[in-house]
């Protein structure tokens, strides 16, 4: 889970994203329109600028601006859904072509190796063929295998439950940043040692469209004289070296305040840095690799040809073809498990919008994971794989159609928001002109344009990106469309029931007063209906007369989702969470409040409803990825990310068999064992022998301790660590874990702990002594 990273970080994972797409865009590009390709390629890149900035702007407004929720605010439910069918054939698509581009830069580098073997006599007979040449690996063949199984395995971690990492995204653009500088300053200097020309210009006499590139128009009187339509056909054959955009709007939730401006930053690292490598390193291929083999060799990989084709020994440029591979093979099966989990993510939130049945949302037996979503992406990117049969030219067409309609549908609605929400925004696409009382958005409009026109033409000169595109979203639509109704109807029911059974409101806040519970209760969560023993643990140490108890379930948000519930009371799933705990509850005789809440980071949601509660303690199950020390971290960081006011609370963290250990969260009392206790006390005699100091304490001694360590830590960091370092691991002393302490650290009676809850045993008038 990405949580409160920097720009640099919110960067990184896009172009994780963003630049896959520059190891086959370029080769995908030429074969359509032929050499002028490059400067398309380089205007998509530059035109990204404006793309970009209408993403920023719908995050803006929407902490979550994804295309979902920003058509659905200004287009309505239909609209919606057909922009989500577009956005998952985009999602669908880029996992095979970036695993078949990926497979495609490993057979080509085996492939070559087994040419050069061949040639110096490294390779035994078996692989020589009958005509005296290297064997060869069938490169479709080949990639498509190398496809999926790296799907599968992706497939598996994500049912695990793998959780997205920043950090290794930014090591992976790292090692990509040191490829990306070679490439260009052996390339550029490789360019001037040659003298290589720039390829040739964009006008329409340079483009040389291939009869699949013409599509629909192919054999017509209009593909005879193309001319400015031609330059709109080669800008959309283009396009695809623009996706990953709406990974922008899903990592912007995590980006560190300040947020807009941080997400200002990471918008022009991703642009700047996407520009030079997509546009500059498909420049640099057409003008170092000879015509007779970079497209019909080197067209799927087109950067490792460029690697070939530099000047310099062989061997150092197979060596760096080694390095590009690798790279390759990071960023581009990375870009798989991206997929995997966007599309995870678009579907868990229009099936928390009611629109898919809570069938698809069923967790996991036993890794709590939408498994259901999961399966169904994976097993559609799986025949995606199958009928391509690892062509990145086909997965490229029919890429593009979800790609330029996903951003079409976006921009539209911003535009259509611009008059539809007249509220205040933190920021907006340049340029607008005010004329009166009505400004009038001519960035935003200009971009619409430029996306819609694109989209249009690609229509008619796409075809298999036409029909593909076309059948794929139709179908998502259909299922959308029965799904929701049949959820409409089933939620009819559901609510019916749940007025029969609970009281259901929906406060605008949570709130101790819209629960009507007082100070210092106990909050419980809940997620599995078969083992609530969290809740039972809590019940039988609670007396509710004293504290109260809320049982609590988040509903996890998706990518794009709301931070609010709409109007959805219950799911069948929390319908039997809840049923189940009122069941358990009535069985000790005790009274329970119920409470869902949204939830982006389940860690956040948590320590934000116990503080807006103020409650004593959170109980918690035993997680199945995580140890009990695991959970606690988590909320202690998220505690710690809390604003002012925040109130300290025990954490319980209860194990099938009823075992608890318990967390301290927040600034507390340490735990201090018999021996320190006896040590301060020592000391404090001592201290007490001279005249002067009849009036010390016991904390004053503390108190002393700590200032001089502070003292001693500001004057020498290195040396004071190094102490602290040895006396905790020198294995001399027993340690306690956090919560639980030995009796002789106490003073009798006096209880230096956070409340937990008390056990219903307890007198009524039991009380603590000063």
């Amino acid at each position: 889970m990405l949580t409160f990273i920097s720009f640099w970080r919110a960067a990184a994972v896009v172009l994780n994203d963003l630049g896959s797409s520059a190891f086959y865009a370029g080769g995908i590009a030429e074969e359509a329109v032929g050499k002028a390709a490059p400067w398309f390629i380089l205007g998509i890149m530059l035109f990204s600028f404006a793309v970009r900035a209408v993403y920023v702007e719908s995050c803006s407004m929407f902490t979550r601006g994804g295309v979902y929720r920003v058509v659905k605010e200004a287009l309505g439910g239909n609209f919606a859904k057909l922009s989500v069918s577009a956005l998952m054939f985009d999602y669908i698509l880029t996992g095979p072509i970036s695993g078949v581009s990926a497979g495609q830069y490993i057979t080509g580098l085996l492939n070559e190796l087994m040419i050069v073997g061949s040639q110096h006599g490294w390779l035994p007979a078996a692989m020589i063929n009958s005509n005296h040449l290297a064997w060869q690996f069938p490169v479709n063949g080949t990639s498509a295998v190398f496809c999926a199984v790296v799907t599968i395995y992706y497939w598996w971690q994500n049912i695990k439950g793998i959780e997205e990492s920043s950090d290794k995204a930014l090591e992976v653009m790292k090692i990509t940043t040191i490829m990306v500088v070679l490439l260009l300053g052996w390339g550029i200097w490789s360019a001037f040692h040659v003298g290589a020309k720039l390829p040739p210009l964009p006008t329409p006499s340079n483009l040389h469209f291939s009869k699949d590139a013409l599509g629909f128009l192919s054999g017509t009187k209009l593909a005879a004289s193309l001319g400015l339509f031609g330059i709109l056909m080669a800008f959309g054959h283009s396009i695809l070296a623009m996706s990953g955009e709406e990974t922008l709007a899903q990592v912007n939730r995590e980006i560190q305040h300040p947020k807009l401006k941080n997400l200002k930053r990471a918008a022009i690292v991703i642009a700047i840095y996407s520009t030079v490598f997509t546009g500059i390193v498909s420049l640099l291929a057409v003008m170092l690799i000879p015509d007779s083999v970079r497209v019909p060799v080197y067209r799927d990989n087109l950067i490792a040809g460029l690697a070939m084709n530099m000047v310099g020994p062989l061997t150092l440029k197979i060596v760096f073809r080694v390095f590009v591979v690798i790279v390759g093979f990071l960023i581009l099966s990375g870009a798989i498990n991206t997929s995997i989990i966007g599309s995870t993510g678009v579907l868990m939130r229009v099936a928390e919008d009611g629109v898919l049945t809570d069938w698809f949302r069923k967790p996991h037996h036993k890794f709590g994971t939408s498994y259901r979503i999961i399966n169904l992406v994976t097993g559609l990117q799986l025949f995606t794989i199958i009928v391509s049969r690892g062509n990145v030219i086909t997965l490229g067409e029919a890429y593009a159609f979800g790609v330029i309609w996903s951003f079409t549908f976006n921009s539209l609605a911003m535009l259509v928001l611009r008059w539809k929400y007249e509220g205040e925004r933190g920021w907006k696409v340049p340029i607008n002109i005010k004329i009166g009382k009505t400004e009038l958005p001519v960035g935003l409009f200009s971009v619409f344009l430029v996306l819609f026109t694109t989209a249009i033409v690609n229509l008619f000169t796409k075809s298999v990106a036409t029909e593909s595109g076309v059948a794929f979203a139709a179908a998502f639509f259909v299922i959308f469309s029965i799904s929701e109704r049949k959820n409409q109807q089933k939620q009819l029911v559901t609510v019916k029931q749940m007025k029969e059974h609970f009281q259901l409101e929906q406060p605008e806040i949570i709130s101790r007063a819209a629960l009507e519970i007082e100070p210092g209760g106990v909050l419980v969560t809940m997620r599995d209906s078969a083992n609530p023993f969290a809740l039972k643990w809590a019940l039988s140490r609670t007396n509710t007369k004293e504290q109260d108890i809320v049982v609590l379930t988040a509903r996890m948000m998706g990518a794009g989702g709301p931070e609010y519930l709409d109007e959805q009371l219950f799911s069948e799933h929390e319908q039997m969470l809840f049923t189940k705990a009122v069941s358990v509850a009535e069985s000790f005789g005790k009274h329970i409040s119920l409470l869902v809440v949204p939830a982006g980071d389940i860690f956040a949601a948590l320590v934000q409803t116990a503080n807006s509660l103020e409650v004593a303690a959170l109980v918690s199950g035993l997680s199945s990825k995580m140890s009990a020390q695991e959970q606690a971290y988590h909320v202690g960081q998220a505690w710690e990310a809390l604003p002012e006011p925040k109130r300290q609370f025990t954490f319980y963290v209860i194990m099938p068999d009823g075992q608890d250990q318990s967390f301290h969260i927040g600034p507390h009392a340490p735990t201090l064992q018999g021996e320190d206790v006896q040590l301060v006390h020592r000391l404090w005699l001592n201290f007490r022998r001279d005249p002067e100091t009849h009036g010390l304490h016991h904390s004053d001694i503390v108190t002393y301790a700590l200032t001089r360590l502070a003292a001693e830590y500001a004057r020498d960091k290195v040396e004071t660590l190094k102490d602290l370092r040895r006396y905790t691991q020198d294995g001399s002393r027993t340690s306690t874990m956090l919560g639980h302490s030995p009796r002789s650290s106490y003073r009798e009676g006096l209880d230096y702990s956070i409340p937990a809850p008390k056990s219903s045993r307890e007198l009524p008038n039991s009380s603590q002594d000063d």
